[in-house]
Order: structure tokens, then sequence, then C-alpha cells
């Protein structure tokens, strides 16, 4: 899927409790200016605020980086959040249903993944971890088909 990326409208650094707050304003206001639907505003903002804090507990701190995204005509709202931390160890338990550090919302990168259209995760032991999201606001763009 071929993505049209706008200008970072934000970098935001996640390195205390309050950084989280603002992560969460910040997509609030986002998805809110883009025209997202309060459901799917309240999922991006729920995931963020999972994933900020993942950053900031698991991570040691980081950076969220937030891109409006365009595919097929439909905007989008992109989600990098980053840290320099140790890693996951077990990224395939890390992403199953129903596990949980026992931090946070208690969802895990699982739900956080189950509430976007797009995720991906980047985590290498001792060299930190990415976790990209993105969410469409009409659902996800689909393919154009060839003529």
């Amino acid at each position: 899927m071929t993505h049209s990326t706008g200008s970072v409208s934000a970098r935001l650094p996640i390195h205390s409790d309050l950084d989280l707050v603002r992560v969460r304003q910040h997509v609030r206001q986002m998805t809110a200016r883009l025209g997202f639907r309060l459901v799917e505003q309240t999922k991006l903002v729920t995931a963020a605020s999972e994933l900020a804090r993942n950053t900031l507990v698991h991570g040691g701190g980081g950076r969220m980086e937030c891109t409006e995204v365009t595919s097929g005509g439909v905007r989008g709202l992109r989600l990098v959040f980053s840290d320099e931390g140790p890693g996951i160890a077990d990224l395939d338990q890390a992403l199953s249903d129903g596990y949980t550090s026992g931090e946070g919302l208690g969802m895990g990168l699982g739900g956080s993944r189950r509430l976007v259209h797009e995720f991906s995760v980047d985590s290498r032991r001792g060299a930190g971890t990415t976790v990209t999201v993105t969410s469409w606001i009409s659902g996800p763009p689909h393919p154009r088909e060839a003529p």
C-alpha cells in the first residue's frame, strides 16, 4: 500500500507522566481536526496512551512522532513511538492476546494492535523499540485496482 506522507505535525518527548498527558491531548486534537468519528478518536487515543506508557516504563523514555498521511484519497494519522531501551525480550509473547506486564491499561501491545488499522513493531535487544500505528478516518484504504 502506498502512503503519501505529510510533514510530521509533532515530535513529542516521552520522559514523564506529564508527557503521557501531552501525547494523549495531541492525538485527541489531531484526530478531531482531521474529522475522525468519536469512536475512532477514542480508539487511537487509547492505543497512543498505552504505547506512550510502554515507551516510558519499558523503554526508559523516548518520543512520539505524529504525521498526517493519505492513501487512495483516504486520510489518516500515523504515530511512531520509539525508545532506545532494552528492547522486547519475547515479541511473540508481548503481542499475544491477554499478555500484559501489569503496567498501563492492561491491554498490552496486542490490545493496541486491535485498536488501529495498521501496526508494526521493530524491536532489538539492547537497541530499543519502535512501534508504528496508523488509523484511517473511514477505515483502511482499499488498494487501487490495476487499469
